[in-house]
C-alpha cells in the first residue's frame, strides 16, 4: 500500500496523536498548529508517549494552513468554534483528490465543511483520550479508535463513497488505529455527543477525571440525566441512534477512558473558549426547537459558560 501525504489540520491532543501515529506507521504527514508546538516538533520532532510505547516521530510541522496544499487526506481537527474560519482557509489548497475527515465534537461540523469545499469530506466519531502534556508533547491515556462515515440522505450516495471510506479505513488501521466504516454515522455522531454531553461539562465543574465521576453516585445520576436528555432530543430529530443501551454504555465510558479529562476541562485549565455551545448548548437548542425538555443539560451548559468566561478573565 502507497502511503497518501497526510496533512493535519489543527494540531492538537486528537490531530497530534492520529497524525503523530500515521507518521509513526511511515505516512508522510505534516501537522499545522500553533508556534510553541511547531517549534518543539521542529526541534525534537513529536513526543508521542501512548498506553504502547513512548517515542520522538518524525513528521513534518507548520504554523501556515498553505502545508495542507497537496495533501490526498486532511484530518480536520479544529475546534467546532473554528470550523467555519479554519475550513475557508483551507479551502484554496484543496485539489480535485482531496480528502477531508471531520474528527471533532459536535454533529454539525460536516455540513458546516461541506457548504465551503467540493472534495469528499467525511465524519470521523473519535473515542480517544488524550492531552498536550507539553509543546510538541502528546499523552495518550485511553482508546485510539475511530468510526467513519459518509452523512449522505442518499443510500445510493453512501454506497458510492464507501470505497473511498475504505481506502481511508485502511491506511488507518495500518498505522495501528482501529477504524470502523459505518452507515449510520449520524447515529454515531449523536451517540459520542451525548457521551460529551454526559462527561466534558461535569469533568470541568468538577475538575474530575472520568473515572471519579463514575464512581461518585450523585455526579453519576447527573450523567445519565444528561444522557437521557439527549436521546430524547435525538428521537424527536429522527435521528436513528444505536442499538443498545445507552446510558449503560456511557457509564462505562468512566473505565474505559478511567484517566481521562474532557476536552472542556482542559480549555478551562488553559483560559481559552470551550466548545460547550456545540455539546450542551446544541442539546439545549435543538431542544427548544423540538419541544424537548432539557433542564439538566441547560444548566451544565450555563455553567460552564460562567467558569468559561471567570478562566478568560483570570487569563488576561
Amino acid at each position: 500500500m502507497t502511503w497518501p501525504r497526510v496533512a493535519v489540520l489543527g494540531a492538537g491532543a486528537v490531530g497530534c496523536y492520529y497524525g503523530g501515529m500515521l507518521a509513526r506507521a511511515g505516512a508522510p504527514v505534516t501537522l499545522i498548529g500553533r508556534p510553541a508546538h511547531v517549534s518543539a516538533i521542529e526541534r525534537d520532532r513529536l513526543l508521542l508517549e501512548t498506553l504502547g510505547f513512548t517515542e520522538r516521530v518524525a513528521v513534518g510541522a507548520s504554523t501556515a494552513v498553505e502545508a495542507a496544499r497537496g495533501a490526498r487526506l486532511v484530518l480536520f481537527c479544529v475546534k467546532s468554534t473554528d470550523t467555519d474560519a479554519a475550513v475557508r482557509e483551507l479551502a484554496p489548497y484543496l485539489d480535485a483528490g482531496s480528502i477531508v475527515l471531520s474528527m471533532q465534537n459536535g454533529v454539525d461540523n460536516l455540513e458546516r465543511i461541506r457548504a465551503v469545499v467540493d472534495v469528499p469530506a467525511f465524519a470521523a466519531v473519535v473515542y480517544v483520550a488524550a492531552a498536550m502534556a507539553g509543546p510538541g508533547h502528546v499523552r495518550h491515556t485511553g482508546r485510539g479508535d475511530l468510526v467513519i462515515g459518509a452523512v449522505e440522505a442518499d443510500v445510493q450516495a453512501k454506497r458510492a463513497a464507501r470505497p473511498l471510506l475504505q481506502e481511508v479505513a485502511g491506511w488507518l488501521e495500518r498505522a495501528g488505529v482501529p477504524c470502523v466504516v459505518s452507515d449510520n454515522v449520524e447515529g454515531e455522531l449523536w451517540a459520542k455527543l451525548l457521551i460529551n454531553c454526559a462527561y466534558n461539562a461535569i469533568s470541568a465543574l468538577g475538575r474530575a477525571r472520568y473515572r471519579r465521576i463514575g464512581a461518585h453516585p450523585q455526579a453519576l445520576g447527573v450523567l445519565k440525566d444528561a444522557v437521557r436528555e439527549v436521546i430524547a432530543v435525538a428521537q424527536a430529530a429522527g435521528v436513528r441512534l444505536p442499538e443498545g443501551d445507552l446510558v449503560e454504555a456511557a457509564c462505562r465510558i468512566s473505565q474505559s477512558m478511567a484517566g481521562a479529562t474532557s476536552s472542556t476541562a482542559q480549555d478551562i485549565a488553559r483560559g481559552k473558549r470551550t466548545e460547550i455551545d456545540h455539546l450542551n448548548g446544541h442539546v439545549v437548542r435543538q431542544g427548544e426547537a423540538l419541544g424537548v425538555p432539557t433542564p439538566v443539560n441547560r444548566t451544565l451548559h450555563a455553567l460552564v459558560k460562567l467558569l468559561e468566561e471567570a478562566a478568560e478573565d483570570e487569563a488576561r
